[in-house]
């Protein structure tokens, strides 16, 4: 597999959001969720279609995957570009973002950062493809969370094996509750329009995970 290489430090400050999501298994056919009586939602968005197009790399001996650290580059959707998700701490995971650059070269910053988790030559281990519609869930407040419905196609780029398959995210928003007893009963809500649907507990933790054939 080919080596990537550093590219030259840009100098920008990277972005840093903490996710607080779950995820869900769904066949092709199934409808999507009717979001009657979730706490704090009044309106749902109409979706917003997004072509994405992720690579994930990681050392030889699988370092950050050891450490439960994900890196990638993605196009396509607001947030385009080089992305290391942290390891999963209580509820969420820490996600911190760089611009895309000029080239596909790793930029310096990037293995500056992953380099507490692991060092050594990166190469590309898995490619993920994902037709995905977002839905913004809002109320009085703001935007509650955000909806995916993913069609993703994901190539294991060490054995050239194809997989696809249908999942929903549910992220939440900078108006969903901050204390632990509101998030519950918000999630707790959202599982029961969920799986009324026809949605099922995830079967793998990550996209990368299940690309990988875990």
């Amino acid at each position: 597999m080919t080596e990537h290489h550093t590219a030259p430090q840009s100098g920008l400050e990277p972005s840093r959001v903490v996710e607080v999501e779950r995820k869900y298994d769904v066949d092709d056919a199934t409808p999507l969720p009717e979001w009657v009586g979730v706490p704090g939602v009044d309106a749902v968005s109409s979706g917003e279609v997004r072509e994405l197009d992720a690579r994930y790399f990681d050392t030889a001996d699988a370092g950050l995957s050891r450490s439960g650290v994900a890196l990638r580059r993605r196009t396509g959707g607001p947030d385009a570009g080089w992305h290391i998700k942290g390891p999963r701490e209580g509820d969420g995971r820490l996600e911190i973002g760089w611009p895309l650059g000029d080239d596909d070269r790793i930029p310096e910053a990037v293995t500056e950062t992953i380099s507490r988790w692991a060092t050594g030559p990166l190469t590309p281990l898995a490619r993920i493809e994902n037709t995905r519609t977002a839905y913004l869930l809002t109320g009085t407040a703001g935007v509650v969370a955000e909806f995916v419905d993913d069609h993703v196609r994901a190539t294991d780029l060490r054995h050239d094996v194809q997989r696809e398959w249908r999942e929903w995210e549910f992220e939440l928003g900078p108006a969903a509750p901050a204390d632990p007893a509101g998030r519950a009963a918000l999630f707790e809500a959202v599982e029961r329009v969920i799986f009324a649907a026809g949605g099922r507990d995830a079967s793998s933790g990550s996209k990368l995970a299940r690309a990988l054939g875990f």
